[in-house]
């Protein structure tokens, strides 16, 4: 049996025999076999690992190691939300088992179907041949794909209970500045300007789709083959139901072009071929024919968001709480969101 441990200073083993011994009892079909384990490369969130035993194959998520905020990766939510959604969108994963005994694992956790394809994130599969060939498709399957999961009757899906549209940009702003400011370390310039605009300005949408709220490319799985094929998307924990421009601004941000300072990310869509966020922003109007006159508001939020995201992390690295060098200069990364962010306001950047 193989493992991978993350690089923090309380790491704890998993202990992968009492897991196994938990699924084979949770999942009688399971095939006999010894059962292999495989992390997959470290993001900055939850732990993700591949098991394989036999033909069968599962994924195993878990918050990271180490002390997480109040509320924060909350497993059970993430799978009983893809309950709801994978009947409605296949695309996402079928949860299978979801366990929080403390004797199996020293965190909640659940595992899930293995999506098959490829995952894009430090580089472009060669199978898909140059850039430019591929940038146009992939950029399209990303809109339509997002476009397809906000065509969902929420309702019908039973997911009205899964969040509060009343109120969804309000608290969602709110969170985020409080968030951001329990993890503050750097003195920014422009922070508080943009905080006060993104407070006076938050947007009311009266409609209310599912809302992913960490939709981007890197989170999609696509066909080995096919560019232009979602087989998957992934990472629901922060999943709800809301304005549906959020996710368009979340997706906007992440979505970097060559001009943009560092952002702390890996980004594909720099590349020549890629969509701008300007041409995103258009195919995404023409496809799902909403207005999206205000759509600087909601990528302003989408960089504030990710500051916020980064700048969570980047604390807990200069606490000591986490050895990774990988986050050592975040704070250059959140800066430059900020900055990013002021100029979407201003209208600098669609």
């Amino acid at each position: 049996m193989s493992d991978a441990t993350p690089k923090t200073k309380k790491t704890q083993e998993v202990d992968w025999t009492k897991v196994e011994r938990f699924l084979r009892n949770a999942l009688p079909q399971l095939p006999e076999g010894e059962m292999k384990v495989r992390q997959f490369s470290e993001g900055y969130s939850n732990l993700t690992y591949l098991l394989q035993i036999g033909d069968w194959e599962g994924v195993l998520r878990r918050p990271p190691f180490g002390e997480i905020p109040p509320k924060a990766h909350d497993m059970e939510r993430e799978f009983k939300m893809l309950e709801k959604v994978h009947p409605v969108f296949p695309l996402a994963p079928e949860p299978y088992v979801y366990c929080e005994d403390p004797e199996v694992m020293d965190k909640h956790f659940y595992v899930m179907e293995k999506k098959q394809g490829l995952v894009i994130d430090e580089e472009l599969p060669e199978v898909y041949g140059s850039p430019e060939q591929a940038g146009p498709i992939i950029s399209k399957n990303v809109i339509s794909t997002l476009v397809q999961l906000q065509a969902i009757d929420y309702k019908e899906a039973g997911l009205a209970e899964m969040g509060k549209p009343e109120g969804f940009m309000e608290r969602q702003v709110n969170g985020w500045i409080k968030r951001y400011h329990h993890s503050k370390t750097d003195d920014i310039e422009g922070l508080e300007e943009l905080e006060q605009w993104l407070t006076a300005n938050i947007p009311v949408n009266e409609e209310t789709t599912i809302v992913h709220n960490d939709f981007k490319l890197n989170n999609m799985v696509i066909d080995e083959e096919s560019p232009g094929l979602a087989t998957g998307v992934l990472d629901w924990e922060l999943s709800t139901i809301g304005d549906p421009l959020s996710d368009v601004g979340s997706t906007l941000a992440y979505w970097g072009q060559a001009e943009d300072a560092d952002i702390g990310i890996n980004i594909i869509s720099s590349q020549p071929g890629f969509y701008s966020r300007k041409e995103f922003v258009e195919e995404y109007a023409k496809q799902s024919g909403r207005d999206v006159s205000n759509i600087n508001y909601y990528l302003a939020f989408g960089f504030y968001k990710l500051a916020g995201i980064l700048q969570q992390i980047y604390y807990r690295w200069k606490n000591g709480e986490i050895e990774d060098e990988r986050f050592r200069h975040l704070n250059k990364a959140v800066a430059n969101l900020i900055d990013m962010a002021n100029r979407t306001r201003r209208g600098e950047v669609l």
